[in-house]
Protein backbone atom coordinates (compact mmCIF):
# COMPACT_ATOMS: atom_id res chain seq x y z
CA UNK A 1 0.00 0.00 0.00
CA UNK A 2 1.38 3.41 -0.98
CA UNK A 3 0.42 7.00 -0.32
CA UNK A 4 -0.17 7.36 -4.05
CA UNK A 5 -2.75 4.58 -4.00
CA UNK A 6 -4.51 6.25 -1.08
CA UNK A 7 -4.62 9.53 -3.01
CA UNK A 8 -6.09 7.65 -5.98
CA UNK A 9 -8.88 6.20 -3.82
CA UNK A 10 -9.67 9.62 -2.36
CA UNK A 11 -9.84 11.25 -5.78
CA UNK A 12 -12.12 8.54 -7.23
CA UNK A 13 -14.42 8.86 -4.20
CA UNK A 14 -14.48 12.66 -4.57
CA UNK A 15 -15.30 12.45 -8.29
CA UNK A 16 -17.58 9.43 -8.23
CA UNK A 17 -15.96 8.37 -11.49
CA UNK A 18 -12.67 6.71 -12.45
CA UNK A 19 -12.60 8.58 -15.76
CA UNK A 20 -13.01 11.98 -14.07
CA UNK A 21 -10.49 11.10 -11.38
CA UNK A 22 -7.96 9.98 -13.99
CA UNK A 23 -8.27 13.33 -15.77
CA UNK A 24 -7.67 15.20 -12.52
CA UNK A 25 -4.70 12.99 -11.66
CA UNK A 26 -3.22 13.24 -15.19
CA UNK A 27 -2.96 9.48 -15.60
CA UNK A 28 -4.74 7.04 -17.89
CA UNK A 29 -7.99 5.43 -16.84
CA UNK A 30 -6.55 1.87 -17.14
CA UNK A 31 -3.57 2.84 -14.95
CA UNK A 32 -5.85 4.22 -12.27
CA UNK A 33 -8.15 1.19 -12.40
CA UNK A 34 -5.18 -1.18 -12.11
CA UNK A 35 -3.71 0.72 -9.16
CA UNK A 36 -6.98 0.55 -7.24
CA UNK A 37 -7.53 -3.10 -8.14
CA UNK A 38 -4.03 -3.98 -6.90
CA UNK A 39 -4.76 -2.19 -3.62
CA UNK A 40 -8.05 -4.06 -3.22
CA UNK A 41 -6.28 -7.37 -3.86
CA UNK A 42 -3.57 -6.52 -1.33
CA UNK A 43 -6.11 -5.58 1.34
CA UNK A 44 -8.53 -8.35 0.36
CA UNK A 45 -11.50 -5.95 0.33
CA UNK A 46 -13.60 -4.29 -2.36
CA UNK A 47 -13.22 -0.56 -1.89
CA UNK A 48 -15.58 0.28 -4.73
CA UNK A 49 -18.69 -1.39 -6.09
CA UNK A 50 -18.76 -1.36 -9.89
CA UNK A 51 -22.10 -1.50 -11.72
CA UNK A 52 -23.51 -0.48 -15.07
CA UNK A 53 -24.54 2.82 -13.46
CA UNK A 54 -20.99 3.63 -12.40
CA UNK A 55 -18.81 3.27 -9.32
CA UNK A 56 -19.60 3.82 -5.65
CA UNK A 57 -17.98 3.08 -2.30
CA UNK A 58 -18.69 -0.22 -0.65
CA UNK A 59 -19.40 -0.42 3.07
CA UNK A 60 -15.78 -1.48 3.66
CA UNK A 61 -14.62 1.19 1.25
CA UNK A 62 -16.34 3.98 3.17
CA UNK A 63 -14.51 2.96 6.33
CA UNK A 64 -11.22 2.61 4.45
CA UNK A 65 -11.65 6.05 2.90
CA UNK A 66 -11.96 7.63 6.33
CA UNK A 67 -8.61 6.17 7.40
CA UNK A 68 -7.01 6.98 4.05
CA UNK A 69 -7.93 10.65 4.40
CA UNK A 70 -6.40 10.78 7.87
CA UNK A 71 -3.16 9.21 6.61
CA UNK A 72 -2.90 11.67 3.71
CA UNK A 73 -3.62 14.61 6.01
CA UNK A 74 -0.79 13.55 8.31
CA UNK A 75 1.57 12.93 5.40
CA UNK A 76 0.89 16.41 4.05
CA UNK A 77 1.56 17.93 7.46
CA UNK A 78 4.95 16.17 7.49
CA UNK A 79 5.75 17.33 3.98
CA UNK A 80 4.76 20.87 4.79
CA UNK A 81 6.86 20.88 7.96
CA UNK A 82 10.03 19.29 6.62
CA UNK A 83 9.92 19.54 2.83
CA UNK A 84 8.09 22.86 2.52
CA UNK A 85 5.84 21.22 -0.02
CA UNK A 86 2.76 22.99 -1.28
CA UNK A 87 -0.28 21.47 0.48
CA UNK A 88 -2.85 19.71 -1.67
CA UNK A 89 -6.21 21.44 -2.12
CA UNK A 90 -8.49 20.77 0.85
CA UNK A 91 -11.60 18.66 0.33
CA UNK A 92 -14.72 18.65 2.48
CA UNK A 93 -18.43 18.46 1.84
CA UNK A 94 -21.59 18.53 3.94
CA UNK A 95 -25.22 17.81 3.01
CA UNK A 96 -27.94 19.45 5.07
CA UNK A 97 -31.56 20.31 5.40
CA UNK A 98 -32.27 24.02 4.96
CA UNK A 99 -30.75 25.40 8.15
CA UNK A 100 -29.19 28.86 8.35
CA UNK A 101 -26.88 27.74 11.17
CA UNK A 102 -25.39 25.09 8.87
CA UNK A 103 -24.47 27.83 6.39
CA UNK A 104 -23.07 30.04 9.16
CA UNK A 105 -20.85 27.18 10.33
CA UNK A 106 -19.65 26.57 6.78
CA UNK A 107 -18.71 30.25 6.42
CA UNK A 108 -16.74 30.07 9.67
CA UNK A 109 -14.99 26.90 8.49
CA UNK A 110 -13.80 28.54 5.26
CA UNK A 111 -12.70 31.69 7.06
CA UNK A 112 -10.72 29.77 9.67
CA UNK A 113 -9.31 26.87 7.66
CA UNK A 114 -9.46 27.83 3.98
CA UNK A 115 -6.00 27.69 2.38
CA UNK A 116 -4.95 29.19 -0.95
CA UNK A 117 -6.63 26.23 -2.65
CA UNK A 118 -9.67 24.28 -1.54
CA UNK A 119 -12.55 22.31 -2.99
CA UNK A 120 -15.50 22.39 -0.60
CA UNK A 121 -19.19 21.71 -1.02
CA UNK A 122 -22.30 22.70 0.92
CA UNK A 123 -25.42 20.92 -0.31
CA UNK A 124 -28.83 22.06 0.94
CA UNK A 125 -30.85 19.13 -0.29
CA UNK A 126 -33.62 16.62 0.35
CA UNK A 127 -33.67 14.34 3.40
CA UNK A 128 -33.25 11.07 1.50
CA UNK A 129 -30.37 12.52 -0.51
CA UNK A 130 -28.59 13.66 2.67
CA UNK A 131 -28.51 10.05 3.85
CA UNK A 132 -27.38 8.82 0.42
CA UNK A 133 -24.66 11.48 0.21
CA UNK A 134 -23.14 10.41 3.53
CA UNK A 135 -23.62 6.71 2.79
CA UNK A 136 -21.62 7.05 -0.44
CA UNK A 137 -19.14 9.52 1.12
CA UNK A 138 -20.15 12.22 -1.31
CA UNK A 139 -20.45 14.18 1.91
CA UNK A 140 -18.59 13.48 5.12
CA UNK A 141 -21.38 14.90 7.29
CA UNK A 142 -25.15 15.23 6.95
CA UNK A 143 -27.45 17.45 9.02
CA UNK A 144 -31.09 16.54 9.65
CA UNK A 145 -33.60 16.15 12.46
CA UNK A 146 -35.38 13.32 14.22
CA UNK A 147 -38.68 13.40 16.10
CA UNK A 148 -41.11 10.86 17.45
CA UNK A 149 -42.80 10.48 14.06
CA UNK A 150 -39.82 9.93 11.73
CA UNK A 151 -37.23 8.50 14.12
CA UNK A 152 -37.98 4.81 13.56
CA UNK A 153 -37.84 5.07 9.77
CA UNK A 154 -34.78 7.33 9.60
CA UNK A 155 -32.80 5.31 12.14
CA UNK A 156 -33.57 2.11 10.26
CA UNK A 157 -32.12 3.67 7.12
CA UNK A 158 -29.07 4.90 9.00
CA UNK A 159 -28.44 1.48 10.47
CA UNK A 160 -28.70 -0.17 7.04
CA UNK A 161 -26.18 2.36 5.68
CA UNK A 162 -23.79 1.91 8.67
CA UNK A 163 -24.37 5.52 9.70
CA UNK A 164 -24.86 7.08 13.14
CA UNK A 165 -26.80 10.10 14.37
CA UNK A 166 -25.21 12.49 16.86
CA UNK A 167 -27.43 15.11 18.47
CA UNK A 168 -26.65 18.84 18.29
CA UNK A 169 -29.61 20.43 20.05
CA UNK A 170 -33.27 19.93 20.90
CA UNK A 171 -35.89 22.55 20.02
CA UNK A 172 -39.60 23.18 20.32
CA UNK A 173 -41.45 23.93 17.07
CA UNK A 174 -41.71 27.51 15.85
CA UNK A 175 -43.19 29.08 12.77
CA UNK A 176 -41.15 31.39 10.58
CA UNK A 177 -43.13 34.40 9.36
CA UNK A 178 -42.55 37.88 8.00
CA UNK A 179 -42.35 40.71 10.53
CA UNK A 180 -45.39 42.11 8.68
CA UNK A 181 -47.45 38.95 9.21
CA UNK A 182 -50.67 39.48 11.24
CA UNK A 183 -49.45 36.86 13.76
CA UNK A 184 -45.89 38.16 14.04
CA UNK A 185 -46.44 39.83 17.42
CA UNK A 186 -48.12 36.82 19.03
CA UNK A 187 -46.29 35.25 21.97
CA UNK A 188 -47.48 31.87 20.67
CA UNK A 189 -49.66 30.75 17.74
CA UNK A 190 -52.10 27.87 17.33
CA UNK A 191 -52.92 25.76 14.29
CA UNK A 192 -56.41 27.24 14.18
CA UNK A 193 -54.92 30.72 13.78
CA UNK A 194 -52.76 29.52 10.88
CA UNK A 195 -55.51 27.94 8.78
CA UNK A 196 -56.11 30.96 6.54
CA UNK A 197 -52.41 31.43 5.65
CA UNK A 198 -50.32 29.52 3.04
CA UNK A 199 -48.20 26.73 4.48
CA UNK A 200 -44.73 26.50 2.89
CA UNK A 201 -42.62 23.34 2.86
CA UNK A 202 -39.58 21.96 1.05
CA UNK A 203 -40.10 19.60 -1.88
CA UNK A 204 -38.75 16.09 -1.30
CA UNK A 205 -38.93 14.92 -4.90
CA UNK A 206 -39.17 11.21 -5.64
CA UNK A 207 -39.01 10.38 -1.93
CA UNK A 208 -41.85 12.65 -0.84
CA UNK A 209 -42.80 10.51 2.15
CA UNK A 210 -44.17 12.11 5.30
CA UNK A 211 -41.17 10.58 7.11
CA UNK A 212 -38.72 12.51 4.92
CA UNK A 213 -40.45 15.85 5.31
CA UNK A 214 -38.15 18.63 6.48
CA UNK A 215 -41.02 20.08 8.52
CA UNK A 216 -42.52 18.27 11.51
CA UNK A 217 -46.26 17.52 11.70
CA UNK A 218 -46.13 16.62 8.01
CA UNK A 219 -49.35 14.57 8.18
CA UNK A 220 -51.50 17.58 9.06
CA UNK A 221 -53.57 18.80 6.12
CA UNK A 222 -53.54 22.45 5.06
CA UNK A 223 -56.10 24.39 3.05
CA UNK A 224 -53.31 26.32 1.34
CA UNK A 225 -50.00 24.62 0.69
CA UNK A 226 -46.95 25.53 -1.42
CA UNK A 227 -43.81 23.45 -1.92
CA UNK A 228 -40.46 25.00 -2.81
CA UNK A 229 -36.91 23.81 -3.49
CA UNK A 230 -34.73 26.45 -1.88
CA UNK A 231 -34.57 28.63 1.19
CA UNK A 232 -34.44 31.96 -0.66
CA UNK A 233 -37.71 31.22 -2.48
CA UNK A 234 -39.37 30.10 0.73
CA UNK A 235 -38.38 33.30 2.54
CA UNK A 236 -39.59 35.46 -0.36
CA UNK A 237 -42.96 33.72 -0.19
CA UNK A 238 -43.12 34.14 3.57
CA UNK A 239 -42.91 37.88 2.98
CA UNK A 240 -44.92 38.17 -0.21
CA UNK A 241 -47.82 35.87 0.67
CA UNK A 242 -47.99 36.07 4.47
CA UNK A 243 -47.06 32.42 4.46
CA UNK A 244 -45.47 30.38 7.23
CA UNK A 245 -43.31 27.33 7.66
CA UNK A 246 -42.51 25.17 10.68
CA UNK A 247 -38.94 24.79 11.92
CA UNK A 248 -36.63 24.93 14.93
CA UNK A 249 -36.81 28.65 15.61
CA UNK A 250 -33.07 29.09 14.99
CA UNK A 251 -32.48 31.89 12.47
CA UNK A 252 -29.54 34.01 11.34
CA UNK A 253 -30.06 37.73 10.82
CA UNK A 254 -26.68 37.86 9.04
CA UNK A 255 -27.88 35.49 6.34
CA UNK A 256 -31.64 35.96 6.35
CA UNK A 257 -31.99 39.61 7.27
CA UNK A 258 -34.37 40.98 9.87
CA UNK A 259 -37.65 40.51 8.00
CA UNK A 260 -38.18 36.89 9.04
CA UNK A 261 -38.80 36.00 12.69
CA UNK A 262 -39.63 32.85 14.68
CA UNK A 263 -42.84 32.61 16.71
CA UNK A 264 -43.45 29.68 19.11
CA UNK A 265 -46.06 27.16 17.96
CA UNK A 266 -48.56 25.75 20.45
CA UNK A 267 -47.48 22.14 20.09
CA UNK A 268 -46.08 19.35 22.28
CA UNK A 269 -43.66 18.03 19.63
CA UNK A 270 -39.88 18.10 20.05
CA UNK A 271 -37.25 18.44 17.32
CA UNK A 272 -33.85 16.73 17.73
CA UNK A 273 -31.39 18.24 15.25
CA UNK A 274 -28.10 16.43 14.72
CA UNK A 275 -25.47 15.23 12.28
CA UNK A 276 -24.90 11.87 10.65
CA UNK A 277 -21.63 10.21 9.74
CA UNK A 278 -20.18 6.76 9.16
CA UNK A 279 -19.87 4.54 12.22
CA UNK A 280 -16.45 3.60 13.56
CA UNK A 281 -14.63 6.25 11.53
CA UNK A 282 -12.94 9.40 12.71
CA UNK A 283 -13.79 12.75 11.21
CA UNK A 284 -11.20 14.52 9.09
CA UNK A 285 -9.66 17.71 10.42
CA UNK A 286 -12.13 19.80 8.45
CA UNK A 287 -15.02 17.56 9.49
CA UNK A 288 -14.21 17.99 13.17
CA UNK A 289 -13.72 21.74 12.67
CA UNK A 290 -17.11 21.99 10.99
CA UNK A 291 -18.84 20.25 13.90
CA UNK A 292 -17.18 22.68 16.28
CA UNK A 293 -18.34 25.58 14.08
CA UNK A 294 -21.88 24.14 14.17
CA UNK A 295 -21.87 24.10 17.95
CA UNK A 296 -20.73 27.72 18.06
CA UNK A 297 -23.35 28.73 15.49
CA UNK A 298 -26.16 27.35 17.64
CA UNK A 299 -24.63 28.54 20.92
CA UNK A 300 -23.68 25.14 22.35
Amino acid sequence: MTLQQLKYVIEVANRGSINEAAKRLFISQPSLSNAIRELEEELKISIFERTNRGISLSKEGAEFLSYARQVIEQAELLEGRYLHAKPSPQHFSVSTQHYAFAVNAFVSLVQDYGQDEYELALRETKTYEIIEDVKTMRSEIGILYLNEFNEKVIKKMLQAANLQFTGLFTAKPHIFVSIYHPLAKQSVVTFDQLQQYPYLSFEQGEYNSFHFSEEILSTISHKKSIRVNDRATLFNLLIGLNGYTISTGVLSADLNGNEIIPVPLDCEETIHVGWISHKNTQLTKLGAAYIEALRKAIGC
